[in-house]
C-alpha cells in the first residue's frame, strides 16, 4: 500500500513540468530499489536461493548475487 509520499511521488511523475516529473521519478527509483534490497535481504534470512530470488526478479543468478551478495 503507498503513504502520502508514494502517491505524490506518483502524481508528480506524471507532472505536466518534465523537471518536477523527472525528479519524481528519480525519487521513486530510490524508494524501489530500496524496497527491493530489503526482500531480497528477508528472502535471504528465511533461507532462499539466490536462484529463486533472481525467478522472482526475472534476472540471472548471478546478477542478483552481484547486486546483494556480500553485503
Amino acid at each position: 500500500m503507498l503513504d502520502d509520499t508514494g502517491r505524490t511521488l506518483i502524481g508528480d511523475a506524471g507532472s505536466g513540468d518534465p523537471f518536477t516529473a523527472l525528479r519524481a521519478i528519480k525519487a521513486m527509483r530510490g524508494e524501489l530499489d530500496r524496497a527491493e534490497a530489503v526482500a531480497v535481504r528477508r528472502a535471504r534470512n528465511s533461507n532462499s536461493s539466490w536462484q529463486l530470488i533472481a525467478l522472482a526478479l526475472e534476472v540471472s543468478r548471478q546478477a542478483v548475487h552481484k547486486k546483494y551478495g556480500r553485503r
